[in-house]
């Protein structure tokens, strides 16, 4: 049985995010199809320098924040990775980070980044063949790149996690890319659903019936799996697994889970949003609920990040399910669920939208009722 991790339950979210991440550069070799952050192969002048990237980890070891991570861009392309992974692990922060699967991630990397105190080694894979993920990430050789992090990550002791992004791109491979990933050593597989911000496109994105088709797949998985599955702008999943438990005990079937390795970067608690327990830190120090929800709520430059994540306006108002509209606002499910602010904000401009992509009616639901006044503060963060 998994044991939990005592601060999944404990965590409040007003008063420190359970997730950080922090984009340590938007440089990087690959350029992906659905990158968030359009990254470029060069280093913005702009980025946080060594010394403000270690008074950051200063501020999430004060926070107590379970999950921190550096991600990207390829944080391989900051000189100082392994020093800023240094400071987090004598700071007590645990780090997990997210390379780029390009020459630059060799077997002595992920070797010196488990000697430097790195907690997880993320990549990513959006392919069930060389010719669907390489296509996804722009550069030949990148699967078989990514296949071989995993093995060394393995050879070193280090623990390995997969990120997937579905999208119209690889819909058609979900059964196989499931069967790869179950083949594979890792401690979590983490399953983003794609945002159409950045190089993201809407053509790519999956409709709200295809959502629950996925969510079937992971959930099967997740009663088999020897891994956690969590996943990323789709917080739905957490209504579909309720919904099959409740209908599990009604058919009389108890439910039987995995036997999984014990880690304490596991699942996130329920209601984990944008903005509502995660919070991300951008290459120049702007803050925003996400990276996929590029509403600035202030700049780790001026304020502390404890300041922006439990003051600003934004971050207040995405914390208080009162302010969901549409859907959302009238769904039994908000507390634990309340739908992608990241999505519905990138299709209508309106972070306090419906989710897009759900496909759940709730009860008693009437269209219309449930529409909120936006508050003028939001106005003046986007810089309206």
């Amino acid at each position: 049985m998994m044991h939990m991790n005592p601060q999944i339950n404990t965590t409040d979210f007003d008063e420190r995010p359970f997730i950080a991440i922090w984009e340590v550069t938007q440089a990087c070799d690959l350029a992906c199809v659905h990158c968030r952050a359009s990254a470029q192969p060069e280093r913005h002048p702009l980025e946080l320098s060594t010394q403000e990237g270690k008074e950051l980890i200063d501020q999430i070891a004060a926070l107590q924040v379970p999950v921190f991570v550096m991600t990207g861009g390829d944080p391989i392309k900051r000189p100082d990775l392994f020093d800023l992974i240094g400071h987090a692990r004598q700071a007590g922060v645990r780090v997990s980070l997210t390379p780029s699967a390009t020459p630059l991630l060799t077997r002595e990397i992920v070797f010196r980044l488990k000697e430097a105190g790195l907690a997880r080694l993320a990549v990513s894979m959006d392919g069930a063949c060389a010719a669907t993920h390489d296509g996804f990430r722009g550069m030949p050789g990148s699967f078989a790149r990514t296949l071989d992090a995993v093995r060394w990550a393995n050879e070193a002791g280090l623990p390995a996690q997969i990120n997937t992004t579905f999208s119209r791109r690889n819909i058609g491979e979900i059964d196989d890319i499931v069967a790869l990933v179950d083949r594979l050593k890792i401690t979590l597989w983490s399953v983003f659903f794609l945002v159409p911000t950045g190089r993201g496109k809407l053509d790519d994105l999956l409709s709200a019936e295809e959502f629950e088709q996925v969510f079937a797949k992971l959930y099967s998985l997740s009663r088999t799996a020897s891994f956690d599955i969590k996943t990323t702008e789709a917080q739905h999943y957490r209504r579909y697994v309720l919904q099959q438990r409740v209908a599990a005990r009604k058919a009389g079937s108890a439910e039987t889970p995995a036997a999984r390795v014990y880690d304490e970067i596991g699942r996130a608690p329920r209601g984990l949003n944008d903005g509502k327990g995660f919070v991300f830190i951008s290459h120049t120090g702007e803050v925003y609920p996400s990276g996929f929800l590029p509403v600035s709520a202030g700049s780790v430059r001026r304020l502390p990040l404890a300041t922006i994540y439990r003051e600003s306006p934004l971050f207040h108002d995405l914390r208080n399910a009162d302010r969901l509209e549409g859907k959302c606002g009238a769904c039994e499910f908000r507390q634990i669920c309340g739908g992608s602010r990241a999505r519905a904000y990138a299709l209508t401009g309106n972070p306090f939208g419906q989710e897009p992509c759900c496909a759940y009616v709730p009860r008693g639901y009437e269209p219309g009722k449930y529409i909120v006044q936006r508050a003028p503060s939001l106005h003046v963060l986007q810089g309206a």
